[in-house]
């Protein structure tokens, strides 16, 4: 007789598992959007002249009330010193028009002098007072003209390239454009979810200005700049059915510069509980979506599941998964029902919450 053969059973394979249950999970949502500089201003000449220097580089950074440029200047210095001497030729006929005055008030009263003669010395005084007030206001105005001649940045950002070169006539019948400035930091981001999106955010957000972050996607890596939503508009575009909403964004190192395409990333809430898995674990076939987890005797098993609510973090399950469930996360492709394993439970470092830490997901209180 042939000795039996006795069949070899496989060894426990050596698995990852998480242990899920219903629990608060912090709701995100995407969209697509674009940045716009968070204020933009034109730089334009105010006096006419010819444009003597330019302090900046084309494209550098400027502080606000830094010189950026400079017009020729002599012809307003000339003004502002004309007014004041206008000033002092005028206070110089207004003292003696006071001592007139004094001199012929007395006489008049002792019936002295004529009446007429220091009614016309009083309206000497009164015309030479009003011309002085009218020489202040000359020389204001020369000192206004005198300082802008001297342009400087309206506001802190980047710099475009200069539109016009030295020694061309500026300010001429128009107001000729200079340069633009544009502050990135902070950055706006403007993306427009639908108008049902935002009535279930409106409804749903718990904090006043919510958390949001854009992501700029690269060849080598992925840009993350974190900001709040501060803005929403008014109305709704009857064409595509949504809203402009706009988040802004810290962009101290101003890598981002507007007209980017960005991933633009809405915190909704934390307050309510959902059973999240990774996504990367579900499967699909002919009967429907599953994953595995571990029964009691530590062999594979399918679980069926209904899925809802999902991003690429995580995966919310309807129906088919209980608190206590351990989902299998590793070495996937060789699982089968049935078959043998040894688990090791990683749930604290990378269950949905360790998930959403270690990616900056849980909004600080």
């Amino acid at each position: 007789d042939k000795p039996k053969q006795v069949k070899k059973e496989m060894p426990p394979l050596n698995v990852n598992t998480i242990t899920v249950k219903k629990e608060p999970i912090p709701i995100w949502k995407q969209y697509t959007g674009t940045t716009k500089a968070s204020s933009d201003q034109e730089v334009r000449a105010r006096v006419p002249g010819i444009l003597k220097k330019i302090y900046f580089k084309d494209g550098g950074t400027v502080v606000k009330g830094q010189k950026i440029f400079m017009i020729e200047q002599d012809e307003y210095i000339a003004a502002r010193d004309a007014a004041k001497a206008k000033k002092a030729q005028d206070e110089a006929s207004l003292k003696l028009a006071n001592a007139d005055v004094a001199r012929y008030e007395p006489l008049v009263k002792e019936g002295l002098a004529p009446r007429a003669t220091l009614e016309q010395y009083q309206a000497q005084q009164a015309g030479l007072k009003a011309a002085i007030a009218g020489d202040i206001a000359e020389i204001k105005k020369a000192q206004l003209s005198l300082s802008y001649t001297m342009v400087r940045a309206p506001i802190s950002g980047k710099a475009s390239a200069r539109r016009v070169d030295i020694g061309n006539l500026v300010g001429q019948g128009e107001s000729t454009l200079l340069t633009t400035i544009m502050s990135i930091n902070p950055l706006y981001a403007y993306f427009s979810p639908s108008q049902n999106d935002v009535r279930l955010f409106e409804e749903y957000r718990n904090k006043e200005m919510p958390d949001a972050f854009i992501e700029v996607k690269g060849a080598r890596e992925t840009l993350r700049l974190n900001g709040f939503v501060d803005f929403s508009n008014n109305e709704v575009d009857s064409l595509t059915s949504t809203i402009s909403m706009r988040a802004t964004i810290s962009n101290p190192e101003e890598k981002v510069l507007p007209g980017t395409f960005v991933y633009v990333n809405l915190f909704i809430n934390d307050k309510y509980s959902f059973l999240m898995i990774p996504p990367e674990v579900i499967f699909s076939d002919q009967l429907g979506t599953y994953v595995y987890v571990i029964d009691n005797e530590n062999k594979v098993k399918r679980a069926d599941i209904k899925t809802g609510y999902s991003t690429k973090y995580y995966v919310n399950v309807e129906s088919g998964l209980i608190d206590g469930d351990r989902v299998i996360i590793s070495a996937l492709v060789k699982l089968k029902p049935s078959r043998k394993v040894n688990p090791t439970d990683v749930t604290s470092t990378q269950g949905i919450i360790a998930i959403l830490e270690k990616n900056n997901l849980v909004p600080k209180r």
